[in-house]
């Protein structure tokens, strides 16, 4: 099941044209997935000193349904799919929550987990592989 997470849309998340500029997308969904990894319970200020892994993005898409304006409210579903030992996905659909809910963007990205003292490749921490299982 999709973790969900809600959120407003604020003047900082906008362009001079008064839409969500696109990178802030990323941003957004970064929220999703840092607040969808504390609410299974994972250590965030600790986790890349614990585990001696990181985990960065290594692909990313997106594609833009509709536009976002400062005062909206959002609603962003994040769903992780295991690819490899070592990677996985995480899709996220944006929706402005309203009188009818709209699918606003969708955006994908591809992660990696690696050691950090190598940068090699590297199996992933329990409580990430157990997040990416449930998840």
């Amino acid at each position: 099941m999709p973790f969900c997470y809600t959120r407003t849309i604020h003047f900082p998340d906008t362009d001079a044209a008064g839409v969500v500029f696109f990178a802030n997308y990323l941003a957004i969904a970064h929220e999703a997935y840092e607040e969808a990894l504390g609410t299974a319970g994972m250590k965030l200020h600790s986790f890349f000193s614990d585990t001696g892994t990181v985990v960065p993005i290594a692909k990313s898409e997106a594609e833009y349904l509709r536009p976002l304006v400062c005062g909206d409210k959002l609603r962003v579903t994040v769903t992780p799919t295991v690819l490899t030992p070592h990677s996985f996905e995480l899709r996220y659909e944006f929706f402005r929550i309203g009188p009818t809910e709209k699918l606003a963007a969708r955006i994908r990205t591809e992660h990696v987990c690696i050691a950090s003292a190598t940068r090699e490749r590297h199996p992933f921490p329990a409580t990430l592989a157990e997040w990416l299982k449930n998840g």
